[in-house]
């Protein structure tokens, strides 16, 4: 069975951090967990940030994200907040992480969910890095075609696979750095290399 992340809104709010995450889920590399407060403030941290975006337009976004993971949303964890002692702002975050029975929060805010308070439920805490990171030592071959598939939806502007994990090094960089070393030593007649689009520019990831 795959292992449960519960995605907190820090690591939502970027674009290309979310649809990696969102991909890698889809292609069942772990169970996805979310809860209607963190998307909530998910779409309020946007909006507040982009007052050029249409909040209808972003609500679609959301909408889109929860029909496509209906089993992602976790509830019924509001009388267990009081109880958690983690940071207060983020103690929703843990109650649901709980009730969901997630093995790992996904936050760039690890500060906020000390050892102490999250080794009662046994749940551990990583940043969206380091969580990719782990995703990809799993199933490098897997996680590079989610992330050639991933590439290939960009239309607006058309995004080559280079040029995705140059923007998302900035914010993933071990990751992009691991994805990068793997493929740079890859055999070019690797059979699970055909059909992908990166297989006829692999040179670009040989610095």
């Amino acid at each position: 069975m795959a292992f449960t992340a519960l995605l907190d809104a820090c690591v939502l709010y970027p674009v290309g951090v979310r649809d990696t995450l969102l991909n890698l889920a889809e292609a069942g590399l772990y169970r996805l967990l979310w809860s209607e407060d963190i998307l909530a403030e998910t779409e309020r941290n946007i909006l507040e940030d982009r007052p050029d975006l249409e909040p209808d337009d972003l609500g679609r976004t959301f909408d889109a994200m929860r029909r496509a993971f209906p089993d992602a949303l976790v509830s019924g964890y509001g009388p267990l907040i009081a109880a958690m002692t983690n940071d207060p702002k983020d103690r929703h975050v843990l109650a649901a992480a709980v009730v969901g029975r997630a093995d790992v929060i996904v936050t760039d805010n690890v500060e906020d969910f000390q050892e102490w308070s999250r080794a009662p439920y046994d749940i551990d805490v990583q940043t969206a890095d380091e969580f990719c990171v782990y995703a990809f030592d799993l199933a490098p071959e897997r996680v590079v075609a989610v992330l050639d598939a991933q590439a290939r939806k960009r239309r607006r502007p058309p995004t080559s696979m280079r040029e995705m994990l140059d923007h998302l090094a900035m914010s993933l960089a071990d990751f992009v750095a691991g994805v990068e070393e793997f493929l740079a030593s890859t055999a070019d007649d690797e059979p699970w290399l055909a059909g992908l689009e990166l297989s006829g520019m692999r040179l670009g990831f040989r610095r």
